[in-house]
C-alpha cells in the first residue's frame, strides 16, 4: 500500500521574470534613488541648522549648494580650504549613508528576485557608478571655490563607500556570505567569528572609556556647551557636531584601551605616555584625561581579558593544540585588520592649525590588537583545551603475563546482575577435559566415507510402495499443480530453455 509522505512540504518560489528593459529600469531607479535620498537627508540637516541659527540667513539655493560638499564629506572625501585640508571627517554621517545605500540595494535584490552571487554585481555596479559620477561631477563644479575637492578622489571615494555598502546589503540575499563561509574550514571559520567578536568587544570597551570620561568631567562638558553660545541654534549645532564625531571618539578610546593611544596636534594620550597641551573647545573632547595617572595602565586589563576569552571560545575547536592555535591566529588577524580600517578612517588632517593632525596610529593599533588577542588567547586555548595522548610503546618493552590462577578462577563465585541467570550458572556441572576424547587416528575423509556408500538398488523394503502407485500419485500432483498455475495439462516446461 502506497502512502503519501506529508511530513515535509517544500514550496518552490520562482523568482519573477523581468525583461532587460524592466531590469535596467529597476537598477537605474535604485541608483538614482540612493543618490537623491542621501543628498536630501544632508540638505535637511543643513536646513535645520540654518533655520535655528541666530545670525544665519536661510535660503533654499544656499542650503542645496552647501549640501554638495557635505554630501562628499558623508562619503569620506577630504575637503580642501584656503587654510588647509579637512581630512578628519565625521563617521556617523558615513555610517548612516552606508545604511541607506545597503537597504536600497537589499530592496532592489528582493524586487528582482536575485539569489546567486553573480547576480549581485548588477546592483552593486549601478549604485557605485551613480555615486561615483555624481561625486566626480560635484568636485568638478566646485572648481576653485572656497570649498574644493579633488575630482579623482571624489570619484573613487564615492564609488568605494557606496559599493561597499551595496555589497553588504546584498551579501546575504545573494549568497555571498555562504559562498565565503563554504570556502573556509571549520577551524578558520570559528577563528573568523571569534575575531569579529573580539573587535566588537574591544570597541565596546573603548565606548565605555569615552562614556566614563564624559561622566567624570560632566561639569566641564556643561561649561563648554554654555560657552558655545546662548542661542538654541548654536547649541543644537554643537550637539550635532559632537554626535557626528562620536564614532571617531569611540575609535580613539578603543585605541587608548589597547595601549596605542591617539594624538591631537601636539597632545599625545596613551596609558603609558601623556603629553598635555591645548585642545579645541568641543564638549566631546572633555572625555580626554587632563594629566597622567598612575592607574592608567590598568585599562589594559580589559584587552587581556578579551584575548583570554577568545582563547576560551577556541578551546573546543579541535583536540589538536595546533588547530586551536590556528583558530586563535585567525581571530587575531581578523581583529587586527578590522582595527586597521577603523583607525584609518577615524583620523586625518585638521586644516593647518595647532590641532593638526588628528592621529589614531593604525599600524600600532593593529599590532597591539593582534598581540592582545594572540598571546592570552593562545595560552588559554593551549592549556584549557582537551589533549589526546597517543599510547607509545617502546621497542624494547617486554610483555609481562598477568598472574592468573586457574584454580581460583574455577572456584570463584560468578554473580550476574540477574538472579535467575546466577542460579542457572550455579546448577551447571563442571566437566573435565579428559572426558572429551577425540579419535586422532581417523583421517579426515573417514567421517564422510560411511555416508558415501551406495545401497543396493535391488533391495526393496517391505514398507515401500510399488513403483506404479508412486508414479500415479506423482501424475496426480502434477495435474493439480498445473491447474493451480492455469496451465493446460499437455504443456510441458521441461523442454523450454532456462532463464
Amino acid at each position: 500500500m502506497l502512502q503519501r509522505d506529508v511530513t515535509r512540504e517544500v514550496a518552490t518560489v520562482r523568482p519573477p521574470e523581468f525583461s532587460r528593459s524592466e531590469r535596467m529600469r529597476v537598477l537605474v531607479a535604485a541608483a538614482v534613488g540612493s543618490v537623491v535620498v542621501g543628498y536630501a537627508a544632508v540638505a535637511a540637516v543643513l536646513a535645520l541648522i540654518s533655520a535655528t541659527a541666530t545670525y544665519a540667513t536661510f535660503s533654499t539655493a544656499g542650503v542645496l549648494s552647501a549640501a554638495a560638499p557635505a554630501w562628499l564629506a558623508a562619503h569620506h572625501v577630504p575637503l580642501r580650504f584656503d587654510a588647509g585640508q579637512l581630512g578628519v571627517l565625521p563617521l556617523l554621517p558615513t555610517a548612516l549613508l552606508m545604511l541607506l545605500v545597503g537597504r536600497t540595494a537589499a530592496g532592489t535584490a528582493d524586487r528582482l528576485g536575485l539569489y546567486e552571487p553573480l547576480q549581485a554585481r548588477g546592483v552593486v555596479l549601478s549604485i557605485a557608478g551613480a555615486h561615483a559620477v555624481v561625486g566626480g561631477t560635484i568636485a568638478l563644479l566646485m572648481g576653485d571655490g572656497v570649498v574644493r575637492a579633488t575630482p579623482a578622489v571624489a570619484f573613487f571615494g564615492c564609488a568605494a563607500v557606496s559599493g561597499l555598502a551595496a555589497t553588504l546589503g546584498v551579501a546575504r540575499r545573494c549568497g555571498l556570505v555562504e559562498m565565503v563561509f563554504d570556502k573556509l574550514d571549520p577551524v578558520a571559520l570559528h577563528g573568523l567569528r571569534s575575531g569579529f567578536m573580539a573587535l566588537f568587544a574591544l570597541v565596546s570597551v573603548g565606548a565605555l572609556a569615552v562614556a566614563g570620561g564624559l561622566a567624570a568631567s560632566w561639569s566641564r562638558t556643561g561649561e563648554l556647551f554654555a560657552g558655545a553660545g546662548p542661542s538654541v541654534g548654536v547649541g543644537l549645532g554643537v550637539f550635532l557636531l559632537c554626535l557626528a564625531y562620536l564614532p571617531n571618539a569611540v575609535i580613539a578610546g578603543f585605541s587608548y584601551v589597547v595601549g596605542a593611544g591617539f594624538s591631537l596636534g601636539g597632545v599625545e594620550v596613551s596609558p603609558m605616555r601623556f603629553v598635555g597641551g591645548p585642545v579645541p573647545p568641543v564638549p566631546l573632547l572633555a572625555a580626554m584625561p587632563e594629566d597622567k595617572s598612575a592607574f592608567s595602565p590598568a585599562v589594559l586589563a580589559g584587552a587581556a581579558l578579551i584575548g583570554a576569552f577568545v582563547g576560551w571560545t577556541c578551546r573546543k575547536v579541535s583536540d589538536r593544540p595546533s588547530s586551536r592555535l590556528r583558530a586563535v591566529l585567525v581571530a587575531a588577524v581578523t581583529a587586527a585588520v578590522g582595527s586597521l580600517v577603523l583607525a584609518a578612517t577615524a583620523g586625518g588632517r585638521l586644516a593647518s592649525g595647532a590641532f593638526d593632525p588628528v592621529t589614531v596610529p593604525a599600524g600600532l593599533l593593529a599590532l597591539m590588537v593582534a598581540l592582545w588577542v594572540l598571546v592570552p588567547g593562545a595560552l588559554v586555548a593551549w592549556l584549557a583545551g582537551a589533549r589526546v595522548k597517543p599510547a607509545v610503546v617502546a621497542d624494547d618493552a617486554e610483555f609481562v603475563e598477568p598472574d592468573f590462577d586457574e584454580d581460583e578462577a574455577a572456584d570463584s563465585d560468578v554473580v550476574f546482575e540477574d538472579d535467575e541467570l546466577t542460579d542457572q550458572f550455579e546448577q551447571l556441572e563442571v566437566v573435565d577435559e579428559d572426558e572429551f576424547e577425540v579419535e586422532e587416528d581417523l583421517e579426515e575423509d573417514d567421517y564422510y566415507d560411511e555416508y558415501d556408500e551406495e545401497e543396493p538398488e535391488d533391495v526393496v523394503e517391505e514398507d515401500e510402495e510399488p513403483e506404479e502407485d508412486v508414479e500415479a500419485e506423482e501424475e496426480d500432483l502434477d495435474a493439480e499443480f498445473d491447474e493451480m498455475l492455469g496451465m493446460e495439462p499437455e504443456e510441458d516446461l521441461d523442454g523450454k530453455p532456462e532463464r
